[in-house]
């Protein structure tokens, strides 16, 4: 339990932790009906992220919550399986990069489905390339 919660608290996890902290206190202001959810879909786009068609609220809760697992979840493999020294101090922040590239792969992939659930968001109507009913 000790090593969660060093890779959690420690650097450079602690940004993914304190990202997820705010995810969860701005849901948690949605639930309670003191914002809305979709409060930043006319501040962002996220189609040239590959994230369009859902709310932006939506896309980035989604990429800081897998940025957070597998940070954390690196952080811990590095923490039990490499020695400590100066080789976890520099692997650390290079495990930390390469899941957040892997949380926006995912991300993007899992958002995909997701278009058919928020019928009004831009980009999630793209015709077919055969459609001729425009």
């Amino acid at each position: 339990m000790r090593v969660f919660v060093e890779a959690a608290t420690g650097i450079p996890v602690l940004v993914f932790t304190a990202a997820l902290v705010v995810v969860v206190c701005f849901w948690l202001l949605v639930a309670l009906g003191v914002t809305a959810s979709g409060s930043f879909d006319a501040d962002v786009d996220l189609d040239g992220w590959g994230m369009g068609g859902v709310p932006v609220a939506v896309a980035l809760s989604v990429l800081t919550v897998l940025a957070w697992f597998l940070g954390v979840g690196a952080s811990v493999l590095v923490a039990l399986l490499v020695p400590s020294g100066a080789v976890t101090g520099l692997l650390r922040p290079v495990v930390s990069a390469a899941g957040l590239f892997a949380a926006w792969r995912l991300t993007c992939l899992s958002v995909r489905p997701l278009h058919r659930l928020f019928p009004d968001e831009p980009g999630s109507v793209r015709p077919l390339a055969g459609d001729r009913t425009a």
